[in-house]
């Protein structure tokens, strides 16, 4: 598995997943100076190698002149999140959200607030690398992933566990700032354009949506995730939770 980007590499040299580091020659040796240092301190080798097979190892991506190897990450099930939650659950079910940017960004928000894992279709679901990655900004490196065959499964699973489901829907009538997320709590997010397959939809304890205000019908679901987590961590610490 190979990422790319200044803060990618920085984060999966923190978490203690690289195998190996690539740098350009003809990039800067301060601004890789801290991949350097932490890949020296975890006895991580660093080849410095042409900007062109750079180039040519992540795709055109934007790598900012360093790439590196990752081990597989840990798989995780769905107990394991709910189990491992820090304090009450917090966690991201990802219903058909392909788009390895969409994806990169909703691991970097579900870093930023807390959250405790993020499920995943095993099938169909981006790579977690390389634009992923770098659109994590490094979260890819820390935040739990369970990988699923069923999303519909996985939302009844999660209620079984105790943890109150909570889909996004454009056309829901309560809105996500109305409902109680103080308590276990996924949130549930489909795919731009078609939204929540109908099975995870019915399966879902309660539908919410963001108001719109202008002439846009929705917002990127990255952004949507982005609003629905903070609300929660605003009620959480509100509550003392």
């Amino acid at each position: 598995m190979l990422i790319y980007g200044l803060n990618p590499v920085i984060e999966a040299l923190r978490a203690g997943r690289v195998t190996a580091v690539r740098v350009s020659d003809a990039a800067s040796r301060e601004r890789l100076r801290e991949v350097r240092e932490l890949a020296r301190a975890a006895g991580v080798r660093v080849q410095e190698v042409p900007q062109a097979d750079l180039d040519r190892a992540t795709r055109g991506g934007v790598h900012q002149g360093v790439a590196a190897d990752l081990t597989e990450a840990r798989a995780y099930s769905i107990g394991d999140l709910v189990r491992s939650a820090a304090g009450t659950p917090l966690i991201v079910v990802l219903d058909g959200v392909e788009d390895p940017h969409n994806v990169g960004a909703i691991l970097r928000t579900a870093d930023a607030a807390g959250v405790d894992g993020v499920v995943r279709q095993s099938r169909h679901a981006a790579r977690l690398d390389g634009a992923a990655a770098k659109a994590s900004a490094g979260a890819i490196a820390h935040v739990r992933i369970a990988d699923v065959v069923n999303i519909a499964r996985a939302v009844e699973a999660l209620k079984d566990a105790g943890v109150w489901t909570v889909g996004l829907a454009g056309d829901a009538g309560d809105v996500y700032d109305e409902v109680d997320l103080t308590v276990p709590t996924a949130v549930v997010l489909g795919a731009e354009g078609g939204g929540l397959r109908r099975l995870v939809r019915e399966r879902c304890d309660r539908l919410v949506s963001i108001p719109m205000g202008g002439q846009v019908s929705s917002l990127n679901v990255s952004a949507a995730a982005a609003v629905v987590l903070f609300e929660a961590v605003r009620q959480r610490r509100r509550a003392g939770r």
